[in-house]
């Protein structure tokens, strides 16, 4: 869009104005069109039907002005004189007074108007009609998801209320209670009270949450919707232009006696300025708004309480575990989000470079394209805010106490026999997932239970923070506790995002099916082939795996069946023997920087030396991001920062 203003800017929370905007800009198409295909039939019949035409056009022109102008309902007075101020209206006007000269015409113009004006319009209307709907679905989209967070919010609060009322029914059970029932009782309202602080916390996040979207949704999404609007308003009325201009330009051809007014119309035409007539639309529809306020904790009616977050040591747990989780979340989306954004910048050059008449319809199929990944971005940067907002909430209630940062690696298991719960002692069985086991530790957990267990793993190496959890405004200060101030300082290689510090072997599964993926965290595979599982299947039809190539991602459970089980106790890595030189894969590189050792499992660089990279699918240049694994000259095997060296040529 050219400097000026803007729907977005000016008209605030009007999309339904702008699309019925939009309709009448169809309307007005469609009576164009017929207009031209009457006038055909007509040319060839009578020719004095014509002006009969141009009457009759006139006439329905007359009846869409207003609305056409300054919309169906102005808050603005208006009169003839803001009707001459739009150039599409003296264009159509101008269009109107040139056909009633035009009585006398041949049928090979009414074949060329056929042919070059009638079907362009209609396709013109198609394809603005199915870009409105667009936009209508994805307004309604922007609702639905703005409503689902304002439900979640609603739900929170009321599942609170039932956890407040809970608490004190479970205290009167208390005070009722008997010497033989009075710690059973004891318990159980303890037990409670942590439940209701934990939704009190949850119902605290929605709120945030729902604040976030909604100062997004009236602050960003709405403005950009409102705006693409008139974007596409724009280039219909360009498109119309082009016609109309097309249209001009057969008569002219034809009827050399009316070239005066054929050339007055072409002026008219080429006056049209859509940014003109979008400010005298805004200018007679701007309306007062004031953006709804924020929400605030409301206590229950019957457990008095208040707006602070609940940091006790068992909601403590809970947060952390939900921060941790809400970091890993936001790890991942980040480069979807980047990617997709880089997409639109590359449409929207694409929209850049196609200026002029001549190369309309390419900045028309980049236009499409643009919106598509725009509406596609809008709802990840929505994922995105309301994590951020949950990491907010969270660390401000925490002051930097997260935790050990030892995470436990729980994932789904079905339990045939009774197993006790580690965290709340009870039993949990069952054969439909209902429990969490952890990888490295082999605790098992309800499911219910899995963010209340304190991430202290003791066969966990703690986890790094990524770039975009320390580029948060949040604060990152570790939590000094006592084991921490007995443990080492860990190594720079031990932040590297590696799955194998407990190496176990996993399943191989054989795909069935072909699987072409629609999202960016799904994986495509083909009939045939095999895959590793690296996550298996949590009761939710999908599985993670690997293919030959390293490339990881979701695919339908019911796509693979694994034909090799893995072993279920984590096996440790091969240590090689003394007279053993491990093997390489024939690729070197060389140091460019020093670099010292920092960990039993690096390797030293020294300036100018030479070092072969190990091979396999884990090994080498795929270790993990910025560390690669190598045999140095000494034959020790190890990792060392990718940075520091260079492929030797």
């Amino acid at each position: 869009m050219s400097s000026g203003q803007t729907y977005g800017k000016e008209l605030p929370d009007q999309v339904d104005r702008l699309v019925a905007l939009t309709d009448v800009q169809l309307e007005l198409l469609a009576d164009v069109r017929e207009m031209h295909k009457e006038r055909a039939a007509l040319e060839r019949e009578y020719a004095t039907k014509l002006q009969a035409l141009a009457r009759k056009a006139a006439d329905k022109k007359s009846k869409k002005d207003a609305a056409l102008v300054v919309g169906a309902e102005p808050t603005k007075a208006w009169g003839d004189d803001a009707l001459q101020r739009s150039t599409l209206h003296n264009a159509y006007a101008q269009l109107i007074s040139s056909m009633m000269d035009t009585a006398q015409a041949h049928i090979s113009l009414a074949d060329s108007l056929n042919a070059q004006v009638i079907e362009a319009l209609k396709v013109t209307e198609k394809r603005q009609e199915e870009a409105k709907k667009k936009q209508e679905q994805h307004f309604a989209k922007l609702l639905s998801e703005r409503d689902r967070v304002y439900g979640d919010r609603n739900k929170s609060k009321q599942k609170y209320d039932d956890e407040c009322a809970e608490v004190e029914s479970y205290r009167q059970k208390q005070g009722r209670a008997d010497d033989r029932h009075a710690e059973r009782a004891a318990k159980q309202f303890e037990s409670q009270q942590v439940d209701m602080q934990n939704n009190k916390n949850v119902y605290l996040i929605s709120i945030a949450t729902s604040n976030k979207i909604k100062d997004r949704f009236y602050d960003e999404d709405l403005p950009s919707l409102e705006d693409q609007f008139q974007t596409l308003q724009a280039q219909l009325l360009e498109r119309f232009v082009v016609i109309m201009v097309q249209a001009q330009l057969l008569q002219k051809g034809h009827l050399d006696t009316l070239r005066t007014h054929i050339e007055g119309v072409e002026g008219r035409l080429a006056a049209v300025n859509p940014q003109a007539d979008q400010e005298l639309f805004i200018e007679h529809n701007i309306r007062p708004f004031t953006k709804p306020g924020d929400w605030v904790f409301e206590p229950c009616a019957v457990h008095y309480d208040t707006g602070d977050m609940v940091v006790e040591p068992a909601p403590k747990v809970y947060l952390q575990n939900r921060l941790a989780k809400c970091r890993s979340k936001l790890d991942e989306l980040r480069p979807v989000i980047n990617t997709k954004r880089k997409e639109m910048e590359s449409f929207a050059r694409m929209m850049a470079n196609n200026v002029g008449i001549d190369k309309a319809a390419n900045r028309e199929e980049a236009t499409d394209s643009y919106l598509e990944a725009h509406h596609q971005l809008t709802f990840y940067l929505s994922s995105e805010y309301m994590l951020l907002a949950e990491m907010d909430v969270i660390s401000e209630a925490l002051s930097g106490d997260e935790g050990e940062q030892k995470p436990h690696t729980f994932k789904s298991t079905s339990f045939s026999i009774p197993t006790q719960c580690a965290y709340c002692k009870s039993s949990i069985w069952g054969l439909s997932k209902q429990g969490k086991t952890c990888k490295a530790c082999g605790i098992s957990v309800h499911a219910k239970c899995e963010l209340k267990v304190p991430a202290d793993c003791p066969g966990s190496r703690g986890v790094a923070r990524s770039a975009s959890s320390a580029g948060s405004t949040m604060s990152r200060s570790s939590t000094i506790s006592k084991s921490s101030s007995q443990s080492a300082t860990p190594s720079p290689s031990s932040f590297a995002p590696r799955d194998s510090v407990i190496h176990e072997a996993l399943p191989s599964a054989q795909v069935f099916y072909d699987f072409t993926p629609t999202s960016p965290f799904e994986l495509a595979v083909t009939a045939g082939s095999n895959v590793q599982v690296l996550e298996e299947d949590d009761g939710s039809g999908w599985v993670k795996v690997a293919d030959e190539f390293g490339g990881k991602g979701l695919v339908p459970a019911s796509y693979v069946q694994v034909v090799e089980a893995a072993s279920s106790a984590p096996r440790p890595p091969p240590v090689p023997s003394a007279t053993t030189r491990p093997r390489g894969g024939g690729q070197f590189v060389r140091g460019v920087y020093a670099y010292q050792a920092q960990g039993p499992d690096e390797l030293n660089v020294q300036e100018g030396a030479l070092i072969e990279l190990t091979g396999g699918p884990r090994g080498g240049m795929n270790y993990a991001d910025g560390w690669w694994e190598g045999v140095d000259s000494t034959g020790s095997k190890g990792i060392f920062p990718s940075n520091y060296v260079e492929l030797a040529q």
